[in-house]
């Protein structure tokens, strides 16, 4: 079957690494997948012409709006996968809302990453209750052996002195929604009491005036970097080698780099919201947060509770580079 997946293919966005992975399995199967970016197509009718011209039989999006108001009155059966911010912020908007049931009415079927997803989504629109279906992701986090932390690092001004670093990693395109600077503040002032502590920012500048907001904040907060974007293997290594990897999102429909982390065994902390607390389990899968200054209480907890409560059980993986 020639099928077309329309989705965000912003760099290192998770819905941009979703629809890779997408793209992958269903021509694993046998399948002829077209991947389209939503910020190509200017209307519905570009992806009209396209279903014309490539022969498209039936299409996948991901995101409710960006996605379904694109696949509208497209004559293809299609089915929409939840992207997060689409039924936690979109919904709220009536505009944006409207779109959204339009496109739920035509979908032939719509995938939830959670439960939680999905309730919320039917109180926006019963109706659609029969049509929604839950399905986790799943992942595979494949990392560069070859990654040269240490150049990586003199780069990025992290110098390591005498002392083991203690680097946490928040993956995150600059935007609101992700809320990176929820966290600097405390672990400035984590950096100060205890130097080898470290916050990285890695990420794609999505909202130019907010990532710049980012960075002025980031220039007069000791101990946390903002870095550009890298490619994802090598991504994989920093999160391999780091303590922890976090997550700030004011909300989230199922993180990426959380499943990546936990993939690689390295411990999450993660900002208690349902599509989080959807995936961890507090003090057994990682931790849970509310506020910014209890990501100090970490350490302690660690050496009171001991690594492997935090780590998912992956028999006889070796624990990363500074994580242990």
């Amino acid at each position: 079957m020639r099928l077309l997946l329309l989705a965000a293919l912003r760099a290192q966005s998770g819905n941009g690494t979703t629809a890779k992975r997408l793209q992958d399995h269903l021509e694993a199967t046998g399948h002829t997948c077209t991947l389209k970016d939503i910020f190509c197509c200017d209307s519905p009718f570009t992806v009209l012409n396209l279903i014309s011209s490539e022969n498209i039989e039936a299409a996948l999006g991901i995101h409710l709006y960006k996605a379904g108001r694109l696949l509208q009155g497209s004559r293809i059966p299609f089915g929409i996968i939840f992207g997060g911010t689409d039924i936690n912020e979109d919904a709220k908007c009536d505009e944006k809302a409207q779109v959204m049931e339009r496109a739920l009415e035509e979908a032939r079927f719509a995938i939830s990453f959670t439960e939680a997803m999905k309730e919320t989504a039917t109180t926006y629109w019963p109706h659609a209750r029969s049509k929604i279906y839950v399905q986790a992701q799943g992942v595979m986090a494949i990392y560069n052996p070859s990654f040269n932390l240490k150049s990586f690092l003199q780069n990025a001004e992290i110098l390591q002195g005498n002392s083991s670093l203690r680097l946490f990693l928040l993956i995150c395109g600059l935007r609101r929604v992700k809320d990176p600077l929820y966290l600097v503040d405390a672990f400035a002032e984590w950096h100060r009491e205890e130097p080898s502590i470290h916050l990285m920012i890695i990420g794609p500048a999505i909202d130019p005036l907010f990532a710049e907001e980012v960075k002025e904040k980031v220039k007069r907060a000791d101990g946390v970097h903002l870095l550009q974007e890298i490619p994802q293997e090598d991504l994989h290594a920093v999160m391999q080698k780091c303590f922890a990897v976090v997550n700030s999102s004011i909300s989230e429909g199922m993180s990426a780099a959380i499943l990546e982390a936990m993939d690689l065994n390295v411990p999450v902390l993660a900002r208690n919201i349902p599509g989080n607390a959807a995936v961890i389990t507090h003090k057994t899968t990682g931790l849970l947060y509310s506020d910014p200054q209890s990501q100090s209480s970490l350490p302690r907890w660690r050496q009171k509770a001991g690594t492997e409560s935090v780590r998912r059980n992956r028999g006889n993986n070796q624990h990363p580079q500074g994580a242990s």
